[in-house]
C-alpha cells in the first residue's frame, strides 16, 4: 500500500470511528430530550414528533456507519466522550455528564430547558457544517461508502436543528446563541479538530472494539 492510501485508510478509520462514537451518544443522548420534552411539552405533536425523527435519524446514521465497518470485516477504534462534542458541550453548560444530567431539573426550569434546546441546535448546526466540509475531502469523495453516508447526513441536518430553532423562537425564549455558548462550541471544535483526532490518527496502540455499542452499553468504557 502506498503512503497516501494508507494516510486515506488510516484517516478514514478514524473518522468514522469518532463519528459512529457521536451518532450513537446522540441517538441514546436523545432518549433523555425526548424524555424532557414530552414532559415539557405534553401539547405540542409537532415538536415531540420532530424530536423523535431527529432520534431516529441518529440511529440511522449510527448504523450506516456499522454496516461500513462491517464491510471492510473492522470494528471501529475505541474512542471515549474526548471524542464527543455533545459531552464536552453538556459538561461545559451544566456541570456534569449527560448521564448525570437531572430531566426532572430540566424539565421544571425554564430556563434549563431553553439552554437543553440551544445546545443540541448549536451542536446540530457545527455538525452540519463540518459534514458540508468532509464532502469536500478527497479522502472522503474517494470511497463511495463514506460519501454515500455524508450525503445522506448533509440531507437529514436541517431537520435536527431547526425545530429546537422554531420552539424557542414560538415560545418566546432565546434562539441565538449567547456569547459564551458560541465560545465554548468554538473551543470543544478546535480542540477535536486539532487536538483530539490527530492524536487518534497518532496512536497506532489504539485498541478497537469488542463489540457494537447498540449490543453493549459498556462498549466505550474502560
Amino acid at each position: 500500500m502506498s503512503p497516501i492510501a494508507a494516510f486515506r485508510a488510516r484517516f478514514l478509520d478514524v473518522l468514522a470511528s469518532i463519528y459512529i462514537y457521536n451518532e450513537h451518544r446522540g441517538y441514546t443522548s436523545l432518549d433523555r430530550v425526548l424524555e424532557a420534552v414530552r414532559a415539557r411539552c405534553p401539547d405540542d405533536a409537532q415538536f415531540i414528533a420532530e424530536v423523535e425523527k431527529h432520534r431516529a435519524d441518529e440511529e440511522k446514521h449510527y448504523r450506516m456507519f456499522r454496516r461500513w465497518f462491517e464491510l471492510r470485516g473492522t470494528m471501529p477504534l475505541k474512542v471515549d466522550r474526548t471524542c464527543g462534542h455533545i459531552d464536552h458541550f453538556i459538561e461545559s453548560v451544566f456541570g456534569c455528564t449527560i448521564e448525570d444530567l437531572d430531566t426532572q431539573a430540566i424539565v421544571e426550569d425554564h430556563d434549563a430547558f431553553e439552554q437543553l434546546c440551544r445546545v443540541i441546535m448549536i451542536t446540530e448546526q457545527r455538525g452540519m457544517e463540518q459534514v458540508e466540509i468532509l464532502l469536500r475531502n478527497s479522502h472522503v469523495l474517494s470511497d463511495p461508502g463514506m460519501r454515500g453516508i455524508f450525503k445522506v447526513v448533509e440531507r437529514d441536518e436541517p431537520s435536527h436543528w431547526m425545530p429546537y430553532d422554531a420552539w424557542l423562537k414560538a415560545n418566546g425564549r432565546r434562539a441565538k446563541p449567547r456569547w459564551r455558548e458560541k465560545w465554548t462550541d468554538y473551543w470543544i471544535h478546535k480542540s477535536l479538530m486539532l487536538a483530539k483526532l490527530p492524536a487518534v490518527f497518532l496512536n497506532r496502540k489504539n485498541p478497537r472494539l469488542e463489540r457494537w455499542p447498540d449490543e453493549d452499553p459498556f462498549a466505550y468504557h474502560a
